[in-house]
């Protein structure tokens, strides 16, 4: 175990230009990588229209991508903090390739799931990668590099919505993930051969917020309580936010809302894709503002006020999705409430246990997102066994403002303790 002393004496090593452009280079891997899952709620009703397996089993593809993306990253997020991100990302950008161009010829099932799985590999290796450079580079400023390198992720396929869109009604599904799928692999390929993780000493000390002095390896970040907490509230949290990533396209269409035109500032959309464009963005902004809040007023009082607003937003959106310009706005402050949550506990996670280990260490924290979507499929068991939304809702709105109460309960005052111990 090493020990990391946050001095001033490096201050050259991790700032400048050099620091800032591995953070955009980081920042387009991501991008190139959102509409994987982002985009995926796109696919589904136009797969199941023309091979009739049903939605649930559909989105056991969406499952699979998530848990290949979450519980692998530990491994992969070792391999980068040993070896560098260069190579892992330029045969990442391979992987996510080939996943959609499988996608684009899939007339099974399996077809389907084994390129989840691939894409899900993928993406997972330029996630640990992005992030975990980003904490490094950044020690200063983490919940704000966190959250822009996770914007990346958020809000990427923003710009792809309607151009996917549009190729799937005039062109197929199929084209759209084969010739988009082979775009954004190719782009990461070349965007990885730049990455690099910072050289030299322990980073400056600047940051507001209090940091660890000492480097944790993963095998004693598991036993550490303060983990297994931060683990529970990622989970809770993360399962409305994917629960909503996807299944927004059919929750639109059940409530017959999805090709209802709506128009706000002069810009009118049928209200499924002004929903998705909106809430792409708002889903990145939200992982910088945050990131950034929490630099200076803590992480726990951030993770406090985002989840309630989250538990808050879907709750409301139970009772006014009917609406089309309510859907709009409601999805929007949801996905605005959960994207920050991709800032938030990689900022604390490195925060607590340090620098060197910080890509594993969070890896291991980012495996709760796919537990989380273990539940997905369950959105579509229990709304078709129930014949409505509602308990999913109220289920998803409970979880977080519960994450909400713990994280000022439980996690701030085990935090301040295990800080005192360094």
């Amino acid at each position: 175990m090493s020990v990391a002393l946050e001095s001033s004496s490096s201050h050259a090593t991790s700032s400048g230009a050099t620091r800032w452009a591995q953070l955009t280079f980081g920042i387009i891997c991501m991008v190139m990588i959102a509409n994987l899952q982002y985009g995926w709620t796109l696919f589904v009703n136009p797969i199941d229209q023309k091979y009739h397996w049903g939605r649930a089993a559909i989105q056991v593809a969406f499952t699979i991508f998530v848990l290949t993306e979450t519980w692998l990253v530990p491994i992969e997020g070792w391999l980068i903090d040993r070896y560098g991100p260069k190579f892992m990302v330029c045969i990442s950008g391979v992987l996510i390739a080939i996943a959609w161009v499988i996608n684009a010829a899939a007339d099974s099932l399996f077809l389907l799931y084994l390129a989840a799985a691939i894409g899900g590999i993928g993406a997972g290796i330029i996630y640990g990668a992005a992030v975990g450079n980003a904490l490094k580079w950044f020690p200063d400023r983490r919940g704000l590099a966190a959250g822009l390198t996770a914007a990346g992720f958020g809000a990427g396929s923003a710009l792809t919505v309607v151009p996917i869109a549009n190729m799937i009604a005039t062109s197929g599904f199929e084209s759209a993930f084969l010739w988009f799928g082979l775009g954004q692999g190719i782009v990461v390929v070349i965007v990885g051969f730049f990455l690099r993780a910072p050289a030299g000493g322990p980073p400056p000390a600047g940051a507001t917020v209090e940091q660890t002095r000492r480097d944790h390896g993963p095998g004693e970040v598991l036993k550490s309580p303060s983990f297994w907490v931060m683990y529970v509230m990622f989970v809770m949290v993360g399962t409305g936010g994917l629960m909503a990533t996807a299944q927004l396209a059919p929750i639109a269409k059940d409530f017959k809302v999805d090709g209802v035109s709506v128009s706000i500032l002069g810009l009118t959309l049928p209200a499924l894709q002004f929903a998705l464009s909106i809430d792409r963005v708002l889903n990145g902004v939200t992982r910088p503002f945050f990131g950034w809040v929490s630099d200076t007023i803590g992480r726990e009082n951030t993770m406090f006020v985002a989840f309630m607003l989250e538990g808050i937003g879907i709750y409301a959106l139970l009772h006014y999705a009917a609406d089309p310009l309510m859907f709009v706005i409601l999805s929007g402050m949801v996905f605005f409430a959960w994207g920050e949550i991709y800032s938030l506990f990689p900022a604390t996670c490195t925060d607590i246990y340090g620098r060197t280990y910080a890509t594993t260490n969070y890896g291991m924290l980012y495996t709760a997102k796919g537990t989380a979507a273990l539940l997905v499929p369950l959105g579509n068991v229990l709304t078709t066994a129930t014949g409505s939304w509602t308990a999913v809702f109220i289920i998803a709105a409970l979880l977080n403002i519960a994450a909400a109460v713990m994280a000022l309960v439980l996690l701030r005052p085990m935090r301040q303790r295990a800080m005192s111990q360094t």
